[in-house]
């Protein structure tokens, strides 16, 4: 491409964002009371501007965090701490922000790392992001945007706004990328799982309600969850299955959802029916098969029940 073309096209992009002055300016709104979307974009460095003008159309959720998050500013921080009168810790902090908002996040920093969904670096974060540091991860905080993040930093420090101070080993999307898929099936109490719920739908066509309603009475949405059989994480795969799959960390729900929706699909497939396929999700296929229907055991039936009724109750 000649430097013309490149100049062209940069034309283009500022054309475009001066387009978005109404969609930046409220989202702005929260970051500098009375500032106009034109007076930011002059002070605002351009890839910055282009940065924020891509993500205006579906994060703007996450800045609703980044604000939440700004009312602890001061907060001192105390180890294990959840009340916001009297201290918080890193996990504390995010959980707390994320509740505000109707996310029911785990408690500690390696769990809460583990949720949404992964982004790739730093450069492609958007505000309301968890930035996750050190392996395991013992460190959380929420990205502000522009390299920043507020976090509670440690014993004799209160919560505050600075740098990124290193790399992260995990940067998670709770929400944010949800906005974009409107009339979704999946009910709300998929919480931060949505967007995987979504994306297995769009991959593998299995109904994005029906995967929120396996997780829901396989895990009670606990991504940490381990059954008494041994069946692990979000969507309660036994360790055999998951390996089958090719789901190496059945704990990490991003893998946990994918796993699940092919084994649906697979299952659907072989049987031709939703409740049959579930029937085999919960009793194994060889059950199906030998009663040609839903096995007669009472908690396969019942498994098939709940979810077919939690489905109807989302349509």
């Amino acid at each position: 491409m000649s430097v013309t073309e490149v100049q062209a096209r940069i034309g283009q992009i500022e054309s475009y964002l001066a387009t978005l002055d109404g969609r930046v300016a409220s989202l702005a709104s929260g970051r500098a009371a009375g500032a106009s979307a034109t007076s930011s974009a002059s002070a605002t460095p351009f890839a910055t501007q282009l940065a924020d003008a891509q993500a205006a159309g579906s994060s703007g959720d996450g800045q609703a965090v980044v604000d939440t998050a700004k009312k602890y500013l001061g907060v001192p921080y105390v180890w294990g701490g959840t009340d916001p009168a009297k201290g918080l810790d890193c996990s504390g902090l995010v959980q707390q922000v994320y509740g505000e908002l109707g996310y029911d996040l785990p408690r500690v920093s390696r769990d809460q790392a583990k949720v949404g969904t992964a982004v790739p670096s730093l450069d492609q974060a958007r505000p309301g992001d968890l930035l996750a540091f050190n392996s395991p991860v013992t460190h959380i905080g929420i990205y502000v945007g522009d390299g920043k993040m507020i976090h509670a930093p440690k014993p004799g420090e209160k919560v505050r706004i600075e740098d990124v101070y290193d790399t992260p080993t995990a940067i998670r999307r709770v929400i944010g990328a949800e906005s974009a898929t409107s009339g979704s099936s999946a009910p709300a109490a998929a919480g931060s799982y949505g967007v995987l719920f979504e994306r297995a739908e769009a991959r593998y066509g299995v109904d994005a309600g029906l995967l929120a309603a396996v997780a829901k009475q396989e895990s009670g949405f606990d991504a940490t969850a381990v059954s008494p059989a041994g069946a692990q994480g979000l969507m309660q795969l036994m360790p055999a299955t998951a390996r089958g799959l090719g789901v190496t960390d059945a704990f990490d729900p991003a893998q946990a959802v994918d796993g699940a929706a092919r084994l649906l699909r697979d299952l659907t497939q072989r049987f031709g029916s939703t409740e049959l396929a579930l029937a085999a999700y919960n009793a194994g296929p060889g059950a199906v098969m030998r009663y040609d229907g839903v096995p007669p055991y009472a908690e396969t039936r019942h498994y098939v029940r709940s979810i077919m009724a939690d489905l109807e109750g989302a349509r």
